[in-house]
């Protein structure tokens, strides 16, 4: 009878703890006898679990040694300096090279005729490089708005896309070479240096895509470690060929105090630059040293081993940012970062992507694990032909860079130089000297029929961001760039024979051009007659000191007249100087 109770109970409790645990309501052991609070809150780190394994489903982990993602990264940048430089071009082309611009591409491109025998052909392609030669000469401003606003539109859709084929990244080179070879000074390759390095870069880009496809991940075509390492070589020789040209240029480069002087004499300071000029002597010194060891030393780190290549690409791009806090030099800055980026592959760029479900990152992800497993097709006869591309560009940059390397080891090494008609691989440099002082040219035009009378007033024109007003704030503007400022700056170490667009612009502001006065902040003769007499005037400028009496008045530099850059002129004087030259002429009446 006992034995039966016994029995019975048991297979009442079995019972009662089937259906518990069917309903999931049957508490642990441990939980017997505890309040239903504590119970309940006992359920807590389940589901923090649960979250926990869900993050890390969703994480992405990416192997090194592959640079799909490098690619997206290193396109969307290239793409994004091109927007830069088609935009400036858009905006001033017209007013320097256009029609009646200050030096017309029109009579550039017709002396370059006249001197390989009158003729268009491969001399005149391979003497200027340039679309223009086979555009209609009588719509030449409609011809330069053109070229860049397609340069704008291809440009900007890889910078906003990510996808980019050879196709797009040729053109875009060729666009901005028709532009760079008929610029003459206002776009000197031989003078900033970055018009050939965005070349050269934008030439490297070419490879980096599939020839037709526009998918961000074209699965069938790799990124090419031997494209990889050409845009390595490249920040290589940018920063030995600007390292170099310092050690053995300027003094001031081997004791220490180039940087004393730099951020008030360079071609067009922002406000930072202010308050960098008066940092401590000590600071200055380590600069200098630290430029020393970045663009001397930091450079062989490339060829190290990923690791240190990446510590390379770290110090070059912090260093590139630090020069684009501390000036406005153009798009330079911006510019040689791009080639940096070729330091990171995958793993190291992953944090800029997303992890979502359909992003690249998985993707890239999926593709490394089964080139891990072996499973990848065997190449197709693209793929091969492909290889057999990128074999070639190594030889064809490795052949062009000979003359460079013999330049950065010859005594006599020049800077900002090209060894190919293309620009497909050239020579850098930056600051091999450094002026001590900062002189500028400052137009002034006067209403008086007398120039020489006394009580003449002159009023001056301001430009957009160099120096004039003594109270205006130094601009910021990096990485877009007002090309006519930078060419005062050269102008202003010079004479005004040596720069004779000089005086075409003084002809200009005569007539009131609307076309060169786009170029200026501040016309004082707005709304008004023309003036009777402009000059050029030669002062030197320093940054005020802060807390000082000037500084206090709201002024931001200083400034000594030197003497005149060139004396009073008026429209009639120099029509024959016009005529002589087959410049537009300026209204007379």
């Amino acid at each position: 009878m006992e034995d039966t109770t016994v029995a019975a109970a048991a297979a009442e409790d079995a019972g009662s703890a089937l259906r518990k645990r069917r309903t999931g309501s049957a508490a642990r052991p441990e939980d017997s006898g505890k309040p239903k609070r504590e119970q309940n809150g006992a359920e807590k780190p389940e589901k923090f679990d649960e979250g926990d394994k869900s993050d890390k489903k969703n994480s992405v982990a990416l192997r090194s040694g592959t640079f799909w993602l490098t690619r997206i990264v290193l396109l969307r940048s290239v793409a994004f300096i091109y927007f830069v430089a088609f935009c400036v071009a858009y905006n001033q082309n017209k007013q320097l090279i256009g029609e009646q611009g200050l030096m017309p591409c029109k009579e550039y491109l017709r002396s370059v005729k006249r001197y390989v025998g009158g003729k268009i052909g491969s001399a005149a392609l391979a003497y200027t490089p340039t679309l223009l030669w086979f555009l209609d000469w009588d719509s030449m401003d409609a011809n330069l708005d053109i070229i860049a606003l397609a340069g704008l539109m291809l440009s900007g859709f890889v910078l906003f896309t990510g996808c980019a084929n050879m196709v797009i990244m040729f053109l875009l080179w060729v666009l901005y070479h028709s532009l760079v070879n008929v610029g003459q000074l206002c776009l000197c390759p031989l003078c900033p240096g970055w018009e050939s390095q965005l070349l050269e870069t934008g030439f490297l880009a070419i490879f980096l895509c599939p020839l037709w496809s526009l998918v961000q991940l074209p699965e069938g075509c790799p990124p090419s470690k031997i494209c990889i390492w050409t845009f390595r070589w490249l920040i290589v020789r940018i920063m030995l060929g600007a390292g170099l040209i310092k050690v053995r240029g300027d003094p001031c480069w081997r004791d220490l105090t180039c940087m004393d002087y730099h951020y008030e004499t360079q071609p067009v300071p922002n406000p930072m630059s202010y308050y960098m000029h008066r940092s401590p002597w000590w600071f200055h010194r380590f600069e200098t040293l630290s430029n020393h060891f970045i663009e001397l030393i930091v450079p062989f780190f490339t060829f190290l081993g990923r690791r240190m290549c990446m510590i390379n690409g770290v110090l070059q791009i912090v260093f590139q940012m630090a020069l684009i806090i501390s000036g406005n030099l153009s798009f330079l800055n911006w510019l040689t970062i791009v080639p940096s980026l070729a330091c990171f592959d995958d793993a190291a760029l992953g944090f800029l992507f997303s992890s979502a479900h359909r992003g690249v990152k998985r993707v890239v992800c999926r593709i490394q694990q089964e080139e891990a497993a072996g499973r990848t097709q065997p190449p197709n006869k693209g793929m091969l032909v492909r290889r057999v591309v990128n074999v070639f560009l190594a030889v064809l940059i490795g052949y062009l860079s000979v003359p460079v390397v013999l330049n950065l080891i010859s005594s006599q090494q020049v800077m900002n130089t090209s060894f190919d008609p293309l620009r497909i691989v050239n020579t850098y440099g930056a600051f091999g000297s450094i002026t001590k002082e900062r002189t500028e040219v400052v137009f002034q035009g006067t209403s008086s029929a007398n120039p020489q009378d006394p009580s003449a007033l002159w009023e001056e024109y301001q430009f957009m961001c160099k120096p004039g007003d003594l109270k205006r704030r130094p601009c910021l503007i990096s990485p877009y760039h007002y090309r006519l400022d930078w060419l005062m700056w050269f102008a202003a170490f010079q004479t005004y024979e040596q720069n004779e667009w000089v005086i075409h612009m003084a002809g200009r502001l005569l007539a009131n051009d609307s076309t060169v006065l786009s170029l200026l902040a501040h016309n004082p003769f707005e709304g008004r007659q023309n003036p009777r007499w402009v000059r050029g005037e030669h002062f030197r400028y320093k940054f005020s000191t802060p807390g000082s009496a000037s500084a206090a008045q709201g002024k931001w530099w200083i400034r000594k007249r030197l003497g005149s850059y060139f004396p009073p002129l008026d429209l009639v004087g120099l029509r024959k100087y016009f005529a002589s030259r087959n410049w537009p002429h300026p209204d007379l009446q």
